[in-house]
C-alpha cells in the first residue's frame, strides 16, 4: 500500500492536565476568535489558488505557506479541544502536532481541471466524516471523565481521533489547499 502524501501525527501524553480538561472550551476562546480573524481570509485564498492552477498553472510557494500555516495553527487547536494536548496552541510553534503537506510542483503533480471537480469528489468523506464527528465527540466526553479520574487520556480514543484529523486534513489537502490530486483514502490509520 502507497503512504499518502498528506499525513497527521500527534504525540500522545503521558498525562493529561485535570484542571485544564475541564474548562477547556472555555479557555479556548481567545484563540479560536483570532483563528476565526484569519480563516477568513484563507478561504476566499482557496478560491484564488484554484484559479491560479486552472489558468497560469502556478501555485505561489507564499500561498503555500500561508495555508499550511493556517492549517497547523487551526489543527492545534483543535487537540487541544479535543483534549489530545494540554499546552495552549501556540500561533506559531509546531508544538506536538505534526503534519506533513508537501509543495506541489503544479506542472507535474497537478492537473489544471481538478479544482473545479475535486468538491464534488469529497463529498463521500464529508459524509463519513460527519457520521465519525459523533462518535468524537462521544469518545472526547468519555476522555474527559477517563482525564478527571486517572489523569490519562485513553490511548484507544486518542488513536481514533487523531485518525479522524488524519482523514479530515487528508480531505481538505485534497479539496481546499489543493495541494495534491490524489484522492484521500477512507480510513483513519497512517
Amino acid at each position: 500500500m502507497q503512504e499518502y502524501p498528506v499525513n497527521l501525527k500527534i504525540d500522545y501524553p503521558e498525562s493529561s492536565d485535570r484542571l485544564t480538561a475541564v474548562f477547556r472550551l472555555i479557555l479556548v476562546i481567545p484563540i479560536v476568535i483570532i483563528l476565526a480573524l484569519i480563516s477568513t481570509y484563507a478561504e476566499a485564498l482557496s478560491f484564488a489558488i484554484a484559479m491560479m492552477i486552472l489558468f497560469k498553472e502556478k501555485y505561489p510557494k507564499w500561498w503555500f505557506d500561508w495555508n499550511i500555516g493556517i492549517t497547523k495553527f487551526a489543527y492545534r487547536i483543535v487537540a487541544y479541544v479535543f483534549l489530545m494536548r494540554d499546552e495552549y496552541p501556540s500561533t506559531d510553534d509546531d508544538q506536538s502536532v505534526h503534519l506533513t503537506i508537501p509543495y506541489p510542483d503544479v506542472k507535474q503533480d497537478l492537473k489544471r481541471w481538478m479544482p473545479l471537480v475535486k468538491w464534488i469528489l469529497v463529498i463521500p468523506h464529508i459524509i463519513a466524516l460527519i457520521i465519525i464527528f459523533i462518535g468524537v465527540v462521544l469518545g472526547t466526553i468519555f476522555a474527559l471523565i477517563a482525564i478527571l479520574f486517572t489523569g490519562k487520556y485513553p490511548i484507544a480514543i486518542f488513536r481514533f481521533n487523531e485518525g479522524f484529523l488524519r482523514w479530515s486534513l487528508r480531505v481538505s489537502a485534497f479539496a481546499l489547499l489543493l495541494t495534491t490530486d490524489k484522492y484521500p483514502p477512507f480510513r483513519l490509520s497512517e
